[in-house]
């Protein structure tokens, strides 16, 4: 028997108590001063470390170095946390748990552990409340932004054991989370030489493919390309209805997959008629945050004001092939070089209609899909190679810490 098996054994064999976050520690969030865009609130002389919901690492700890530094100015309206305090994000990336490794003042978008009512392993709460944010989030409220209030996670419980196990578990999670983390980092360093080797080789085939395109059209000539539009207050369209239509939003799609293929929310009939319909087969272009990406439809839904919907291109271009030219470094370069400068880059239907592009043989266009999208898969498909033993690492640690912090509950 191990040890961690003989110390339940000895000292919780009829189970653990499961405490409330409320019963357990004194915590409050973060603040900042607003507005958030000031100058003044950030660097100069006497700047501090100013932890964001982005400083937060998945490793227990926040980066080296913050992005932002909080001003002397700013600091009496922030939160002071000194190092070695437990913090947890609470919007957004929900569920990142940090003992912060430096003093710092931190965010109103994140939990501060001041103190403990209770007898505790720091580590150990720590990995309990990763575990159980981990959890909690699949029911966070709201829609693009998800959040989980302070007066809603007081309520979670976790399991306490006795101190002498509480130490053991830490010290086979940190053991496992370190061999884990290396394992992760050899196979994710390769994934990306080989993202780097796949962009390399979808160049070199592209740039062949408009060397050898005997036309080149503007975009806007052999497509329709309209920006999308948006029912004012978004609000009042969400339903819940079956009958709804698939709202789509940045928030809904992945960095490195083509295709849309379902949404969070809907909107009503009537917000429809107010919104941009596309369907199945079109493709939307980001055309604010992180703008210039393009996606394939594979529903039927309605866009707001912050994509391009752009359709009736199939007699130039396979929409595969066109995903991948879009994609390509040299659309998506001149796409930034064109997009209006200010605070967030746009860019509008203009910009994207007097775009040059080449117009390859259907039947070349065809060739280079094959090959582009075996290598595609090869890097980004979760349920194969490198991706999907990453995928599988990082699920054999969840099971494993959720069986360690799991316990029988005392009656």
């Amino acid at each position: 028997m191990d040890k961690l098996s003989i110390l339940i054994n000895q000292l919780c064999p009829e189970g653990v108590e499961y405490i409330a976050l409320d019963d357990i520690a004194n915590y409050r969030r973060g603040s900042f001063p607003q507005p958030y865009g000031q100058a003044s609130w950030y660097g100069g002389e006497g700047a501090m470390p100013f932890v964001q919901v982005a400083d937060v690492k998945e490793t227990f700890e926040l980066v080296d170095e913050t992005k932002q530094t909080i001003s002397v100015l700013a600091q009496p309206k922030s939160v002071f946390v000194p190092k070695g305090t437990v913090i947890v994000t609470l919007q957004g990336t929900i569920g990142r748990v940090a003992i912060t490794q430096y003093d710092s003042y931190v965010d109103r978008t994140l939990a501060i552990f001041e103190s403990f009512k209770i007898d505790i392993n720091k580590k150990y709460f720590a990995y309990q409340l990763k575990a159980k944010f981990d959890v909690e989030k699949q029911h966070a409220r709201g829609s693009t932004l998800k959040t989980i209030t302070k007066e809603e996670f007081s309520k979670f419980t976790i399991p306490v054991p006795p101190m002498e196990v509480q130490g053991e578990i830490v010290r086979i999670l940190d053991n496992f989370t370190e061999l884990t983390a290396e394992l992760t980092a050899e196979l994710t360093a390769e994934l990306t030489a080989r993202k780097k080797q796949y962009e390399y080789y979808r160049e070199k085939l592209l740039g062949e493919a408009i060397e050898k395109a005997s036309e080149m059209k503007k975009f806007g000539e052999i497509a329709n390309i309209v920006r999308g539009a948006s029912p004012r207050p978004i609000s009042k369209f969400i339903t819940e209805d079956n009958d709804g239509v698939n709202w789509i939003k940045i928030g809904d799609v992945q960095p490195d997959s083509k295709y849309i293929t379902q949404t969070k929310e809907k909107i009503t009939l009537e917000g429809a008629k107010k919104s941009r319909m596309v369907n199945v087969g079109d493709f939307i272009l980001s055309n604010s945050m992180s703008f210039g990406r393009p996606y394939i439809m594979k529903i039927q839904g309605c866009i707001h004001d912050g994509w391009l919907a752009i359709s009736n291109f199939e007699k130039y271009f396979q929409p595969d092939f066109l995903y991948y030219l879009l994609n390509s470094n040299t659309i998506q370069h001149e796409m930034e070089q064109k997009a209006s400068n200010g605070t967030v880059k746009n860019l509008n239907a203009d910009i994207v209609r007097n775009l040059e592009l080449p117009l390859p043989p259907l039947a070349e266009q065809e060739h280079i899909v094959s090959i582009l999208d075996r290598f595609d898969a090869l890097c980004n498909d979760i349920s194969i190679g490198l991706p999907a033993e990453i995928e599988a690492r990082k699920k054999q640690y969840e099971y494993y810490r959720d069986k360690l912090l799991t316990f029988k509950e005392a009656s």
